[in-house]
């Protein structure tokens, strides 16, 4: 395995995280919306996707969105 493989396996894998943690919380309330925060990192993570190529670019997007992902759980959390 080169390091880019590492690096996106590690993409992957955190945001399996992110995304059970959004389940389990979303359990909770149902009915409840993304918040413009959550909207943001998605935004950000689907960039670092499309602009894989360059891979500094990418990889610092998808860590933005995942950072801003993980500030949100958080904040939802403490309500």
């Amino acid at each position: 395995m080169n390091s880019s493989q590492i690096y996106v396996l590690i993409g992957i894998l955190a945001l399996a995280v992110i995304a059970t943690v959004i389940v389990f919380v979303r359990s909770k309330k149902p009915d409840q919306k993304m918040t413009k925060l959550a909207q943001l990192a998605f935004i950000f993570i689907f960039a670092g996707i499309l602009f894989s190529q360059d891979k500094f670019i990418g990889y610092s997007l998808m860590t933005v969105g995942g950072i801003l992902a993980l500030v949100d759980i958080i904040k939802k959390l403490k309500k």
